[in-house]
C-alpha cells in the first residue's frame, strides 16, 4: 500500500498548534464584533468570473489561481482571497448598508511554498461596505492594530498610501510606464515582463537591479486628484486623533487591481525574513459595481495567520493555550469508575480525561503527566470498595482521600487558585 503525505504547500495543523489557531480567530472575533462586525462564511469556491474582477493583470489571477471545470461544466475557482466573495455576497443579497462583516478561513494560491507562505493559507479579515468616510478608513485600521495589541505584539509598523481614484491610478500607471520604458535596459527581465502587464507591480520588485529606477520613479502623491488628496489627508488626521503612528509609503500599491484611495500594510519589525508584511488592505470602491451591483464604496483588510504567528513567536507572545484537561482519572479497577467520574466532572464543566485498555498504574500516571492536568483522581481496589477516591496534585504530589459523592465538589475546590 502507498504511504501518502500532504500535497506541496499544505500541511496538517496538529494540537497544540490547532488550539492556537482557534484562539487566534477567537481573539479576532472578540475585537471586531464589539465594533459591529457580523460573521460571514463565504463558499470556498466561486464562479471564476468573481475572481477575474480581482484584476486580470495580477499574478493571483494569471499564475496562482486554482481554477477548473466542475462536473456540471461550470468554470469555478478556489478562492484566492475573500474580499471578492464578500462583495459578490453583497450584490446577491443586498443587505442594508453600512454592511460590516468579518471572516476567517483558508484561501488557495499556487505559489512557491516558503516560510509563512503556503498554497493553502488562512486569513482573518473585515469588510465594510456602503460608507465613503475617511473616519471609517481610520477605524478599520485601528481595529487591526487593536487586534495585534491583544495578541501581545508591539513591533508592528503601519504604512499607508493613497492610490487615488480610477482616473488617478490610470494617469500614474501611464507615468510609470513611460519612466520605466525610457530605462528598459536597466530593469530586470522579470520587471520588464511585469511592466507589460501592470506598471504599478514593478514597484513591488525587491531585486537590487531594479532599486535605483524604482527610487527615481514618479510618486503617486503627485498624481492624486484634489478629492483623493483631501480624503487621504483626512485619513491621516483621523489616525493621529486615534493615537495611531504611521509612515507614508508612496511605493505601497498592494497586490490586487481593485484598490482605490486608501491602502495600508502592517509590517512586523521583529521578522528578519524578506517577507515581513503580516497583513494589509484598503479601499475598493469600484469592486461591487464590477460584480454587477450598484456603485458602493468599500474598505477592508486581511491579516495572514501564519505570518502573524511567526511575528508572535519572534516577540515571544501568544503561545499555544494550555490544555483544557484539568483532571486525569487513573482507574486500575477495570475502567468503569473512570467512565462515571469523567462524565460527572465534564458535566460540572471540569475538563477530564482518562486512560484505556486497563493499563497499569505507572503507565496511567505517565499519561496523566502528558495530559497537562493539574490533578489526578485515582481509583484502586481499596477506593472502589470504600466508595472513595484519591485526589493528587500533579505538581508536588500532595493528596487527599474523599468520598465519591463529594468528589466533584472537592475537585472544584482543589482547582481554585489559592489566595495569597
Amino acid at each position: 500500500m502507498p504511504s501518502f503525505a500532504t500535497s506541496p504547500g499544505t500541511r496538517d495543523i496538529l494540537p497544540p498548534d490547532s488550539g492556537r489557531w482557534r484562539a487566534f480567530q477567537q481573539v479576532f472575533a472578540d475585537v471586531v464584533e464589539t465594533a459591529g462586525y457580523g460573521h460571514i462564511i463565504p463558499p470556498m469556491f466561486e464562479d471564476l468570473g468573481v475572481f477575474l474582477r480581482v484584476g486580470e493583470t495580477t499574478e493571483i489571477v494569471t499564475k496562482e489561481m486554482y481554477d477548473f471545470e466542475d462536473k456540471g461544466g461550470r468554470r469555478v475557482a478556489l478562492r484566492p482571497e475573500q474580499t471578492a466573495s464578500v462583495c459578490r455576497a453583497f450584490v446577491e443579497h443586498r443587505p442594508v448598508t453600512p454592511w460590516k462583516v468579518w471572516y476567517a478561513g483558508p484561501n488557495f494560491r499556487y505559489e512557491k511554498p516558503q516560510q509563512g507562505r503556503y498554497r493553502q493559507f488562512d486569513q482573518v479579515g473585515i469588510e465594510a461596505l456602503g460608507v465613503d468616510d475617511p473616519q471609517l478608513d481610520a477605524e478599520v485600521i485601528a481595529l487591526a492594530m487593536e487586534f495585534y495589541a491583544r495578541l501581545g505584539l508591539r513591533q508592528v509598523r503601519l504604512a499607508i498610501n493613497s492610490l487615488g481614484d480610477s482616473g488617478d491610478r490610470d494617469r500614474y500607471s501611464a507615468a510609470l510606464r513611460a519612466h520605466f520604458a525610457a530605462n528598459l535596459g536597466a530593469l530586470s527581465a522579470e520587471s520588464q515582463a511585469t511592466l507589460e502587464r501592470n506598471p504599478l507591480r514593478v514597484l513591488d520588485s525587491k531585486r537590487e537591479q531594479d532599486a535605483p529606477l524604482i527610487a527615481a520613479a514618479p510618486k503617486m502623491a503627485d498624481h492624486l486628484s484634489d478629492s483623493a488628496a483631501q480624503h487621504f489627508a483626512q485619513v491621516q488626521s483621523a489616525l493621529r486623533d486615534a493615537g495611531i503612528d504611521f509612515v507614508i509609503d508612496d511605493r505601497l500599491v498592494r497586490g490586487l487591481d481593485y484598490y482605490r484611495r486608501t491602502t495600508f500594510e502592517f509590517i512586523s519589525t521583529s521578522l528578519a525574513a524578506a517577507h515581513t508584511a503580516i497583513g494589509g488592505g484598503g479601499r475598493y470602491d469600484g469592486l461591487v459595481a464590477a460584480l454587477g451591483g450598484p456603485e458602493t464604496p468599500g474598505i477592508g483588510f486581511a491579516l495572514g495567520l501564519d505570518r502573524t504567528l511567526l511575528a508572535c513567536d519572534a516577540e515571544g507572545v501568544f503561545a499555544a493555550p494550555a490544555s483544557r484537561v484539568e483532571v486525569f482519572v487513573v482507574d486500575i479497577t477495570g475502567g468503569g469508575a473512570a467512565t462515571e467520574i469523567c462524565a460527572a466532572l465534564r458535566a460540572a464543566g471540569v475538563g477530564a480525561d482518562r486512560a484505556y485498555e486497563a493499563r497499569r498504574m505507572k503507565a496511567q500516571m505517565k499519561s496523566a503527566d502528558r495530559s497537562g492536568a493539574r490533578l489526578a483522581v485515582i481509583i484502586g481496589d481499596d477506593e472502589l470498595a470504600a466508595n472513595t477516591a484519591v485526589i493528587r496534585t500533579m505538581e508536588g504530589g500532595s493528596q487527599q482521600t474523599v468520598p465519591r459523592d463529594e468528589l466533584v465538589a472537592s475537585v472544584r475546590r482543589a482547582l481554585r487558585p489559592s489566595s495569597v
